[in-house]
């Protein structure tokens, strides 16, 4: 099986957000050779408009929760759901290991993303148009989702986990 075929399987049969991550993580490190670790998720309801946002000077991804929602709701597939996700995580990951301007890091998520699954991947395809793209035709402006309470996602990163004492 080619590297390419790996990371495709590996996402596109990933269970949750930590076996997205580890394809994240692992493609950055391949294409990019930098990394970071200790990294924490949060879900909490933004506006929409916004995927996620990585707090500078933090180890924090804050993804939202209800666009992940209504993309898991309206996705045709898994597939579909997890390139979504893993094009918000890398691009936030990207903010994390230093790349702050935009205009550096929407590049970046394609490059990554075409290095690690070729150009006709909907996880490459996510890159180059906008992962608002298979969102078009909703009215997300007229939706409203109902504020909760932020939470943070349980074993987010597996190598965070063990310690030496």
């Amino acid at each position: 099986m080619s590297e390419l075929d790996e990371n495709r399987r590996r996402l596109d049969n990933a269970e949750g957000f930590s076996a997205v991550w580890d394809v994240v993580k692992d493609n950055v490190k391949t294409v990019l050779n930098k990394q970071r670790r200790g990294m924490l998720l949060f879900l909490d309801d933004m506006p929409l408009r916004v995927g996620a946002y990585h707090p500078l000077g933090t180890n924090n991804i804050v993804l939202n929760r209800a666009l992940v929602q209504i993309v898991e709701a309206t996705a045709t597939s898994k597939k579909l759901l997890n390139a979504f996700v893993y094009t918000l995580l890398l691009h936030e990951y990207l903010h994390a290991l230093g790349y702050v301007r935009e205009v550096d890091v929407r590049p970046l998520v394609y490059r990554v993303s075409q290095a690690c699954f070729s150009e006709e991947h909907i996880a490459t395809r996510l890159a180059e148009l906008g992962p608002w793209s298979i969102l078009r035709g909703l009215p997300l402006d007229a939706l409203r989702a109902p504020k909760r309470v932020i939470e943070i996602v349980k074993n987010f990163e597996t190598s965070n986990q063990r310690y030496i004492v």
